[in-house]
């Protein structure tokens, strides 16, 4: 099978020269495992940061990806709830433990150490296969598991949005963001998002935001507080840095920001006199559990929501899909055809 394979880390200059196109055995499943044929596979920023280096545990050479959708091309003798030629997505979130509210110290994201989607056929343990939403084409549910699962455990089990909520959701346009606005959107509560891009701000007001704020302006928390009435109940925030002392400034008393991610790097003087006198929730998220994926996954048939995908490329155009992350020019999921 063709795989594409990740032999050295470095900067994204070395990207042809790191990750390539190269002929692998298939799998061989054990009694409970599958075999999944896919068709599509989705990009995450942790890909992006694996191939620089930046991601503790890395073993290589090593097969990237954690999101994928195909058919079930064969089945281990101990394998009863999934049949040949169906339809299917893959959870990556392997080993979560028995406590639901945090991660074991098992738990493993597919795509590091184990091999992951960017490759024609992959192995994986039956408990981590569910059918395909039907109302999902490929691309689209190719799209859904990682990003869906930790925006769902972050609106849903981290910030309990109800719908009488003004939610903030920082950094549009990425996956996570991106389906934390449909989820909440779904449950009919007014979404406010910041980003440093018009162009996303337009896109995420036409999914159905209130209005959207440009955080390159930096008073964009000053312009939020004279715009949004009523104030902010709920943030899911990506981003981290300093970002989050003007998240505890925007906020309303008694409000809850859920953190899953910190791309703008760490927080400096952390506004701890307004935390605590604001009586403010801050908690930290990151993936979610096997029910989690169960939930999310009937959630969104009963809604039919629809994951956002920003653009496919072709299996042996993989380096222009890493580069188009890199530059963080995507709305929505990067999505490649395997």
């Amino acid at each position: 099978m063709k795989a594409i394979i990740l032999n050295k880390t470095g900067e994204i200059s070395q990207l042809r020269h790191n990750l390539q196109i190269e002929e692998t055995g298939i799998p061989e499943i054990s009694k409970d495992e599958v075999l999944v044929k896919l068709h599509f596979s989705a990009l995450n920023h942790r890909d992006l940061w694996i191939t620089k280096g930046l991601y503790s545990g890395i073993k290589l050479p090593v097969i990237p990806g954690s999101d994928g959708a195909g058919t079930i091309e064969k089945t281990g003798d101990e394998v009863r709830r999934i049949k040949i030629n169906d339809e299917v997505i893959i959870n990556p979130a392997f080993n979560w433990g028995e406590n639901e509210d945090f991660q074991s110290r098992n738990f493993q994201i597919l795509g590091l150490p184990e091999n992951g989607t960017l490759s024609q056929y992959i192995k994986v343990n039956e408990k981590y296969i569910h059918i395909k939403p039907s109302h999902l084409n490929m691309p689209e549910a190719a799209a859904l598991p990682l990003a869906g699962l930790t925006a769902y455990r972050a609106v849903f089990k981290k910030a309990e949005i109800t719908e009488n909520d003004n939610v903030l959701i920082t950094g549009i346009g990425g996956g996570v963001s991106t389906f934390a606005l449909l989820f909440v959107k779904a449950l009919g509560a007014k979404v406010y998002v910041t980003s440093g891009s018009d162009d996303k701000i337009k896109f995420a007001k036409q999914t159905g935001a209130a209005d959207g704020f440009n955080y390159k302006n930096e008073m964009w928390d000053e312009v939020l507080l004279s715009a949004v009435k009523g104030g902010i109940d709920a943030v899911i925030d990506g981003t981290g840095g300093n970002t989050i002392n003007k998240l505890i400034k925007i906020i309303n008393p008694g409000g809850r920001i859920v953190n899953y991610g910190a791309t703008t790097g760490d927080t400096h003087n952390f506004d701890v006199r307004r935390f605590f006198w604001k009586q403010l929730k801050f908690m930290g998220t990151t993936m979610g559990s096997e029910n989690d994926f169960r939930e999310m996954l009937n959630f969104i048939e009963q809604k039919k929501i629809k994951p956002l995908t920003d653009k496919i490329f072709e299996f042996g155009d993989y380096i222009s899909a890493f580069e188009r992350m890199n530059r963080s020019e995507q709305i929505g999921k990067i999505v490649i055809r395997i």
